[in-house]
C-alpha cells in the first residue's frame, strides 16, 4: 500500500508533468467532498456542510453572490459533478493531455486550463445574467468548471493537430476537428435543456481555438505562467565549446512555422531538422 502511494504521489508531484498534477488536484477534490458527504448522510441522514462546501466552491450565477465568493472562478476550475461524467473528463483530460503537452509542453497545458476556466465562468456568467428566459434560475444557479477547463485543452489540441486521428470503440479512425465539432454541435443543442453545463463548455472551447490561433501568431499567453516553471539556479561550469550550440531555444517564430506546417499537412510532413527543433522547443518547455 505504502509502495502505491509513493508511486502516485512521485506521479503527481515529482514527475514533472503537469498533467499528472492537475488531474491529481481534480481527483483529491473529488474524492475529499465524496467522502465528506457520504460520511455525512451517514452519520446525520443529511447534507448541510456537504451542499454549503460545494456552494462556497463552486461558481454562483447570481452577481451580488459572486461579489462574496470572488475566489470561486478560480475553484470552481477543480470542481466536477456525477461519478460518471467525472471518470469520463478525466480519461478525456488524460488522452487530449498527452497530446497537448507532447507538442507544447507543460506551461502552455496550464496556461490553456485556468484560460479556459476563465472563459468558461465569464459564458456561464454572461449567459444567465442576459437571456431572460434562464432569469428564473439565476438566484440559485452554480457551476463546476473542471469539465470547461478540459473542453479548451481538447478543442485546443484539435486547433493544433486538427487532422489528428485517434481509434474510437465502435467507431473507428476519427479526425479531432470532427470529434471537436460533434461536441460543439451538441453543447448548442443542450443550450436550453442544460444551459449552465453548455455554457462552461462551450466557454472552455472557445478560450481553447483562441489560444492556440493566437499563439500561431506569435502571441503566447503562456509567458505570466513562466516564472512557476523557472528552475532553480544551480551552480555551473562554464565550458569552451567551439562546435555549433545546437541546444539553445528556438526562435519563437521558427516554433510558429512549424506548428502552422503540423495544422495544415500534418506532423509525419515534418523534416528530421524540424521534429528535432519542435522537440528541443518542448524540452525547454518542459524544464
Amino acid at each position: 500500500m505504502s509502495t502505491m502511494w509513493q508511486e502516485i504521489r512521485f506521479k503527481v508531484l515529482h514527475s514533472g508533468s503537469r498533467l499528472n498534477l492537475l488531474i491529481g488536484i481534480n481527483i483529491a477534490v473529488y474524492i475529499v467532498l465524496g467522502l465528506i458527504g457520504v460520511f455525512e448522510r451517514l452519520s446525520t441522514g443529511g447534507g448541510t456542510l456537504s451542499l454549503a462546501l460545494n456552494s462556497y466552491l463552486a461558481l454562483p450565477s447570481y452577481l451580488p453572490t459572486l461579489l462574496f465568493r470572488f475566489w470561486t472562478p478560480f475553484t470552481f476550475m477543480f470542481m466536477n459533478r456525477g461519478l460518471l461524467t467525472f471518470i469520463f473528463d478525466m480519461l478525456w483530460f488524460f488522452w487530449m493531455g498527452q497530446i497537448f503537452q507532447e507538442y507544447l509542453g507543460n506551461k502552455k497545458l496550464v496556461a490553456i486550463y485556468i484560460f479556459g476556466g476563465l472563459g468558461s465562468a465569464a459564458l456561464f456568467l454572461l449567459g444567465f445574467n442576459i437571456f431572460p428566459f434562464l432569469a428564473d434560475y439565476r438566484l440559485h444557479a452554480t457551476a463546476v468548471g473542471a469539465p470547461g477547463c478540459i473542453m479548451a485543452v481538447i478543442v485546443g489540441t484539435a486547433t493544433l493537430l486538427p487532422d489528428y486521428t485517434i481509434f474510437m470503440l465502435f467507431i473507428g479512425a476519427v479526425r479531432l476537428k470532427w470529434l471537436v465539432l460533434v461536441y460543439v454541435i451538441i453543447d448548442v443543442l443542450l443550450l436550453l435543456d442544460e444551459p449552465g453545463e453548455s455554457f462552461v463548455h462551450l466557454g472552455g472551447a472557445l478560450i481553447g481555438f483562441i489560444f492556440i490561433k493566437q499563439l500561431q501568431r506569435g502571441n503566447d499567453w503562456s509567458r505570466p505562467f513562466e516564472r512557476l516553471f523557472q528552475p532553480r539556479p544551480k551552480l555551473k561550469v562554464a565550458v569552451k565549446n567551439s562546435g555549433k550550440f545546437t541546444n539553445a531555444r528556438p526562435r519563437q517564430d521558427e516554433i510558429d512555422r512549424i506548428l502552422d506546417k503540423i495544422s495544415q499537412t500534418g506532423y509525419d510532413s515534418l523534416s528530421k531538422q524540424e521534429k528535432e527543433t519542435l522537440f528541443r522547443a518542448s524540452s525547454d518547455d518542459k524544464s
